[in-house]
Formats: structure tokens, C-alpha cells, sequence
């Protein structure tokens, strides 16, 4: 199975759990790797033949940001079963980074795969 990437989405949202973090937003990024056939496009060169990154660029941040998850993990899975049922990807991995999240850490966050490649 091919895969279709789109990585570092970056969505200013609501997250966290902590009362102060309901108060702001916070940028995450969104890293998304999504098992697709392309052979399809790739022989007619059509949009309509493919997965369009737009479409889910714009599905993903609208449910994060309607969301406003407390945990990257429920951001995650939600966001995963998106893929799965709106876009009917039969296998994804979705990356959650919360950059700043530990004052001493780069990055940190969830990867979680669901489906079958």
C-alpha cells in the first residue's frame, strides 16, 4: 500500500487539562501518515482519484479546534477514527506533538496507528 503523507499541520487550539490551559490556545502539530492506492491518480493525474490533503487538512483542524481535547491521546484517536470513517483510510498513524509541553523537552506527544496497511 502507497502512503500519503501530510506532517507538521500546526493547529492553534484549545488543550490541556489543566484549568490555565482551558483559558488559551496552544499550537499542536499534526503529523499524518495515511495508507492510500494511488495507482489510480497516478495513471489519470485527477484529483478526484486521490486523497485530497486539503480536504483533510481542513477536517482535522476544524475537529481540533471544535474539540478543545484535554489529552493529545483523545485528540489522537479521535482524529485516527476521522480518517478512518469520513476518508475511508484503511490504515493511518497520526503523531500528536505539544511542543513546550515539558519545559526541558523539545517535543513530546502520542503516535498511535490504527487499521490495517
Amino acid at each position: 500500500m502507497d502512503i500519503i503523507y501530510l506532517h507538521d499541520l500546526a493547529i492553534d487550539c484549545v488543550i490541556g487539562a489543566w484549568d490555565w490551559e482551558r483559558e488559551i490556545t496552544q499550537t499542536v502539530y499534526v503529523d499524518l501518515d495515511m495508507a492510500w492506492d494511488i495507482s489510480k491518480a497516478g495513471d489519470s493525474d485527477e484529483l478526484e482519484d486521490t486523497l485530497s490533503y486539503k480536504d483533510i487538512s481542513i477536517a482535522v483542524s476544524e475537529l481540533v479546534v471544535d474539540r478543545k481535547f484535554k489529552l493529545v491521546e483523545a485528540m489522537a484517536v479521535e482524529i485516527a477514527a476521522l480518517l478512518q470513517g469520513r476518508f475511508n483510510v484503511p490504515w493511518c498513524r497520526v503523531r500528536i506533538n505539544k511542543r513546550g509541553a515539558v519545559s526541558s523537552a523539545q517535543d513530546v506527544g502520542v503516535i498511535i496507528e490504527r487499521g490495517r496497511k
